[in-house]
This record gives structure tokens, sequence and C-alpha cells, in this order.
């Protein structure tokens, strides 16, 4: 996963644009997988064996992990082992100091961790992103750009251009398309149309379909480009189809409609080009 290409060969093999975020909320856990960490290790590591034919990356977030310190920490480097070479990892951090501590966080991400790609929060500028691409050409910095949640509008949609767009415009001119990727959510299609303006040829992360209510139809329409340019997060509406014995078949379910909805305008697209 070190370019677009790499990415974009995985798209076409598993004829999937999905991302499934690791999310392991303890009180949603079957109790059958145990209690605390335990649990979430166990169950995270069933998500993944269930799903990762049908996904292109997966996406733990990290919030989920350091509440339990060092043995949290643990338990999600030996997640990420068990995630076959062909998918990306995705910590979802959004880190976003600057200099110095910023050099840190990237070295803990990608160093440490192992993680392929991080999210980064660009309120502070190029100081707090162009560290992360230092001495790291082949990860990914994903920065949030339009994100899904209500809170959005407090900031993201104000300004002439608006902030969301002056963060898509103005970053590009610290890296590449194939070092800087771009959050934005599914919940707005006209804006990830206009996104897709401003950033043809960067990849989106795109959270939001599934228990946040945006439609995948309207994601891939709006959101395409000649490289897919989209990876599609799922995460409560796959992690907690069934809260059974059968959590993780019914994961595999859940991913495999979406997968198929990818699949068939994948193939759509492909024989238009």
């Amino acid at each position: 996963m070190k370019n677009r290409d790499d990415i974009y060969a995985q798209i076409l093999a598993k004829e999937s644009c999905l991302c499934i975020g690791l999310d392991p909320d303890v009180e949603r856990i079957p109790s059958h997988c145990g209690e605390g960490v335990q649990a979430m290790e166990r169950f995270c590591m069933s998500i993944v064996e269930a799903t990762h034919d049908l996904a292109v990356a997966f996406k733990p977030n990290l919030a989920f992990f350091e509440q339990y310190g060092e043995s949290g920490w643990a338990a999600l480097r030996r997640i990420i082992a068990c995630i076959p070479e062909e998918c990306m990892v995705i910590a979802d951090a959004k880190r976003g100091d600057i200099g110095n501590t910023a050099r840190r966080y990237a070295k803990a991400m990608f160093d440490e961790l192992g993680a392929h790609a991080v999210t980064v929060a660009p309120y502070m500028g190029s100081d707090s992103v162009i560290p992360f691409m230092d001495g790291y050409p082949n990860h990914w910095t994903i920065l949030l750009a339009l994100t899904s949640n209500s809170g959005a509008e407090d900031f993201e949609f104000h300004g002439s251009p608006p902030l969301f767009e002056r963060v898509l415009m103005r970053s590009q001119e610290w890296g590449s398309p194939d070092q800087l990727m771009f959050v934005v959510g599914a919940t707005r299609p006209d804006s990830i149309a206009r996104s897709r303006e401003l950033a043809p040829e960067n990849f989106f992360l795109v959270p939001g379909v599934g228990a946040q209510g945006g439609n995948l139809q309207a994601v891939l329409e709006a959101g395409w480009n000649d490289q897919c340019g989209l990876l599609i997060n799922a995460s409560r509406s796959v992690l907690y189809a069934s809260d059974g014995a059968d959590f993780a078949s019914a994961a595999r379910t859940a991913a495999s409609s979406l997968q198929k909805e990818m699949a068939a305008t994948i193939r759509a697209k492909q024989g238009n080009e």
C-alpha cells in the first residue's frame, strides 16, 4: 500500500473499497468474548478473520485501546499483526500537534505500531502535517477535511471559501496524492462532489455509511475518480450486526452486502473506462 496504484490494485482484486473500522466498545461486545482488553482482542481478531477478504483496509480507533494503557496498546499491536499484508492498516488517532511532537507521533504510529496510515487534524496548519510525511514516503497522512458529525457545522462550513475547502486546497501544497488522503464524510454527498472537484487525484477515507445514515451509492457516485479514490468505512453496522455468538458471521454478512454493492459499481465504472 505504498501508493495509489497499490490501493487500486487491491480494490480491483477484491472488487471492494471497504474499510472496516475497529471500534471495540466493551459494552457492546458479546459476553462470551470475555471482559475488558481480552474481549476487545478476541472480538477484533474474529472480525478481521471473518471479513479480511472483503475489505481493503482496517481502521482501528486508538482511543478504545489507549484507555487500557499498556495492555490495550499490546492488544492493538497483536490485532494489527493478524491483519493480512494486503490490507491497509489505518491508525485512527486524529493527532494534531506540531514540530517535534508531531514527529514523535509519526514514529509511534508508523515505526512502533506498524500502521500504514494515520488520521491527522490540520488545525495548526503545515506544522502539524508535514512531520508525518517527512521520512515516511511509503506511508499515508489522512487529513480531517469534511467530517460526518453534526458538529462539523460549527467550523467546517464557515468562511469564504468554507474551511473544509481551504484545507483541501492548501494541504495539497504539502504533499502528493501518494502521501495525502482526506477524511470526507458520507452524510453530505454534495460536499463530497465538491471535495472531488478540489482534490481530483487524492483518495478519500469516507466514514458515515451505515449507522450514521450515509448512502453508499451516493458516495460512490459523488467521490469516484479514475482509481476509485475511495475507502468507504463501516464500523458499527458491521461490528455489531449481531450481539450473539454469531457476531463474526453476521459481521461478514453485513460486510458482504456492502462489498457486493461496491463490486457492481466498480465493474460498471471499469466497463465505461
